[in-house]
């Protein structure tokens, strides 16, 4: 195994072929960029990345076959992150999500547990590979509303329930960077035998620093997805598939990434995961030390604002943080510690007093120059990186001072930036001020209405004005908690049959069985799916999404009026 950690095998065999300046008989058309001769206005910009924009020709290995520098990329990912083995992909965690539900569940009708709350890409893997999935209520973080990966205990009901299960399958963290132990769940799933697998997507970076999370892998998963793109330094698509242990059958998950991954795999996303390997293995913890002091300077700035709330766990003898103070329905009960664990990387921002909803928030941002991963109905996800850097903090800092200040003179009744939430000392903005005047012309990043919005119109006085919406509506946070777990429910790549099914006002939907999905988008979790029969609580939260005009993919009626549901046995066929 090549344990030369400071090499980079892949970019150097690239760097080789550039250098060389051979002329090229093979594919890809352009030619080394050359094909854009002249007319380079846009192409210039991707001119050097068509340079090593190669295929699969001597000296550059196979990724399907590797055994020479992809071979030794791979080789030194594992010892990187922790693996026996390490696996490049290039059509991103999606790609990595689908094979492993194919290796597992090898039969049609394999029964694998899945949690509710999954990425779209684990649906896709179930419907080709025709298995029946048992879906686990996620765990609930009561003062936030927000799920999180199931507790062992649902874990362990599902397992007596289903001793055949193939495999269990979780998502840690979630899209907030909560997040919990799941060591509990990975010992539960061999003492049956059976792998856990781990979309571990947000999380390429855990385990490489004190100050962040345990690694899915060194919780004893057996299947783990990251997405190096999102939270390391490599190229958007670029993501690694890592597995321990005798619980997975390894040749048959390479024969699965052959079959769902492009035959011609891109070459430069595969060495930026090359690179950003290195850039890990070589500098060690040392690599995040100045994103860290980013986060750490903007939480700093952030408690000179207590007019904006930080999400983050329960602190020993304190009471749960959260942000259910911005009004609205309680959230379920949780069980405890279901929230144990946040990504410091994650910064999620909320406006105490609810007078700004989360998408406002961001609009409001973005005029400002800066923009966030996401936002829900209450809160803001920015989300800072080994990239990040202090000008990145004080940029978004005086953002949210520019936020307030405006806010405070178009409100009506404008709250007082300076004054904190009740029990809390007041702090004043003036410092954080003075010290963001020093640090940059911030302004010119200021766009008032650089975006259109028909419903709100383009001015800072409407972007402000919109409020929180209630608590209980919400694309990225949907649960219903009425079983811990659901029945097997079949998945199929077979079209449904259209003389079986109806559409069926949501008021009316309760105790029928539904016959598509619905998905929420973003974030792109479904709530709902085919053959799940619809509890009275799923039809009022899919009352409560149509009417907050939330927007969903897999439904046939976009405005959710209505729902495609299994006709009753017995009922009248449509006539034509």
């Amino acid at each position: 195994m090549t344990t030369h950690k400071d090499r980079a095998p892949l970019m150097e065999a690239l760097t080789q072929y550039r250098l060389r300046g051979a002329s090229s008989f093979h594919v890809p058309g352009h030619k080394n960029g050359r094909a854009y001769g002249l007319d380079s206005k846009y192409a210039e910009m991707l001119q050097a990345a068509m340079q090593i924009d190669v295929t699969e020709i001597t000296g550059t290995d196979d990724l399907f076959h590797p055994d020479g520098v992809i071979r030794e990329a791979q080789e030194l990912a594992a010892d990187c992150f922790g693996a026996e083995e390490s696996y490049f992909l290039v059509g991103g965690s999606t790609s990595g999500n689908i094979a492993l539900i194919l290796t597992v569940c090898q039969e049609p009708g394999d029964i694998i547990l899945v949690q509710r709350n999954v990425h779209k890409s684990v649906l896709h893997g179930l419907m080709l590979a025709g298995a029946r999935a048992v879906f686990l209520q996620p765990g609930m973080d009561e003062p936030s509303g927000l799920a999180v990966a199931p507790s062992p205990e649902t874990l362990r009901k599902a397992l007596a329930a289903y001793p055949g299960a193939k495999a269990a399958l979780i998502t840690m963290p979630n899209y907030y960077g909560m997040g919990s132990d799941i060591t509990p769940l990975a010992d539960l799933c061999h003492d049956h035998g059976i792998p856990l697998l781990v979309d571990e997507a947000h999380g390429a970076h855990y385990g490489q620093h004190p100050q962040l999370p345990a690694s899915a892998l060194s919780c004893g998963a057996d299947g783990v997805v990251q997405s190096t793109h999102k939270m390391l330094a490599a190229m958007t698509m670029g993501a690694m598939l890592h597995v321990q242990g005798e619980r997975i059958n390894r040749r048959l998950l390479r024969q699965r990434l052959a079959m769902v991954q492009s035959s011609s795999p891109s070459y430069p996303i595969m060495a930026s995961l090359d690179l950003a390997r290195r850039l890990l293995h070589t500098q060690g913890a040392g690599v995040f030390t100045a994103g860290l002091a980013a986060v750490k300077a903007f939480r700093r700035g952030l408690a000179k604002l207590p007019r904006f709330g930080l999400l983050q766990p329960p602190q020993p003898g304190s009471p749960a943080a959260g942000t259910a103070a911005a009004g609205g329905q309680a959230p379920p009960q949780a069980e405890a510690a279901a929230y144990t664990r946040q990504d410091p990387f994650k910064a999620v921002i909320y406006d105490r007093t609810g007078a700004l909803s989360g998408y406002a928030l961001q609009r409001a941002l973005e005029e400002r120059g800066c923009v966030p991963e996401m936002s829900d109905e209450q809160r803001v996800v920015l989300l800072f990186t080994l990239g990040s850097t202090l000008e990145d903090s004080n940029h978004v800092l005086w953002a949210l001072v520019h936020i307030v200040e405006q806010e405070e003179t178009s409100s009506k009744k404008p709250h007082i930036a300076g004054e904190a939430p009740k029990g809390k000392p007041a702090q004043s903005k003036e410092e954080l001020i003075r010290m963001l005047k020093g640090r940059g012309d911030f302004m010119k990043h200021y766009e008032p209405g650089a975006r259109t919005d028909a419903a709100l119109g383009t001015s800072d006085n409407l972007l402000l004005q919109e409020v929180c919406s209630q608590s209980n509506v919400s694309t990225w946070n949907n649960w219903d908690m009425e079983a811990p777990y659901s029945h097997p429910i079949r998945f199929s790549l077979k079209p449904m049959d259209e003389g079986r099914i109806e559409p069926m006002p949501v008021e009316l939907c309760a105790g029928r069985t539904a016959a598509e999905m619905v998905i929420p988008y973003p974030p792109g979790i479904p709530i709902l799916y085919p053959g799940e029969v619809i509890t009275e609580g799923m039809a009022r939260r899919l009352a409560d999404l149509r009417d907050a005009g939330a927007k969903c993919q897999g439904i046939a009626d976009s405005s959710l009026a209505t729902i495609v549901v299994f006709r009753r046995e017995g009922a009248a066929l449509p006539v034509d």
